[in-house]
């Protein structure tokens, strides 16, 4: 770290967000934290659970309304780093209100870009983005594969990935993105499946498990993934794309079942068979031999170790988590 570094995000109160501010200010930055409302429970804000060298200092910031009002941040505070969370991210709603979508993942995003491009100050912006681009993948593949998005929340993505890398031709904008894996580990959001899976299976609720679980996916602990996010911002070349990915697969129905099993509950009375979201891609395997080759990266907690890790901050929050919504609620 240098001292001329300063790293702001967007979208702090996702899951994703919250563990990298952590995973920042645990290396000793600080950071500026923004999301477009206030900040959760401490349950789900990792750098509240204990002391870090570096501060997390939050300020509400909508990308659909408030850009004027980053940019009086990003003036003031002259941050090096822009990490970009910020995105209406859940699939299946994505079909009630496909508008929403490509309001936030392309409209708000590429307006975003063009304030973001003008700043002389920004060394690096990182735009997380998602698989969902690629459509369900045949075998495993590296970042050059044609988009193939098959949901409204894909195509929205997709559509913003597209227009930076014109803002990287173009502009020689200095962005990086990133595509990980499915995503868990301590602090997610109830309504996503490790901590669903664990809650439900804590209450003796019955989890409803869509088109049996068949599809695969390679989890990965945040952790891992907060570890190559630094990197990229850091070290990453210039307009590249890195996927953030762990060898391993396994079907949603066997991690239900692991986690079901792990808290002594039989899969049988745990679950309810229901019908398959539509649009569901079956895999997304991503080749990350890039960032390991390049930046030397690599991930190092398992799923095993990650799913405990869980199960452990579930426990110690219980009493919060019960009385907090299992499901999504949509937000325009």
């Amino acid at each position: 770290m240098t001292s001329n570094e300063k790293f702001l995000i967007l979208g702090s109160n996702s899951f994703s967000g919250a563990t990298f501010a952590n995973h920042l200010a645990a290396a000793g930055y600080d950071v500026l934290a923004t999301s477009r409302s206030p900040e959760p429970h401490d349950a789900f804000l990792p750098y509240k659970w204990q002391k870090q060298p570096g501060k997390v200092i939050f300020q509400t910031v909508d990308i659909n309304q408030d850009l004027d009002k980053l940019d009086a941040i990003m003036r003031r505070e002259r941050p090096s780093h822009v990490v970009n969370f910020a995105a209406q991210s859940m699939v299946g709603e994505s079909w009630k209100y496909p508008d929403h979508w490509m309001m936030t993942n392309v409209v708000s995003t590429v307006r975003l870009h063009e304030r973001l491009r003008q700043y002389d100050f920004l060394d690096r912006y990182v735009h997380v983005t998602t698989p969902e681009v690629y459509g369900s993948t045949d075998g495993w593949i590296k970042e050059d594969v044609p988009f193939n998005p098959t949901t409204p929340y894909a195509v929205s993505r997709a559509a913003g990935d597209m227009s930076l890398k014109t803002y990287v031709k173009q502009h020689g904008f200095p962005a990086v993105s990133t595509r990980a894996a499915n995503v868990f580990g301590p602090g997610q959001q109830l309504y996503r499946i490790v901590p669903r899976t664990i809650l439900f299976a804590m209450l003796g609720r019955k989890l409803q498990l869509h088109g049996g679980g068949h599809s695969i996916r390679s989890f990965i602990d945040m952790r891992d993934v907060s570890a190559a996010t630094l990197k990229i911002a850091l070290s990453g070349t210039q307009g590249d794309t890195y996927h953030i990915s762990t060898p391993r697969l396994i079907s949603i129905r066997d991690l239900v079942e692991m986690i079901v099993k792990r808290l002594g509950k039989d899969m049988a009375n745990a679950v309810e068979i229901v019908d398959e979201r539509p649009g569901k891609d079956t895999a997304y395997m991503l080749n990350s031999d890039k960032l390991r080759g390049e930046l030397g990266w690599a991930d190092k907690i398992s799923l095993e170790i990650g799913i405990e890790d869980t199960i452990l901050w579930a426990e110690k929050y219980i009493e919060e988590l019960k009385q907090l919504p299992a499901d999504y609620a949509h937000k325009p």
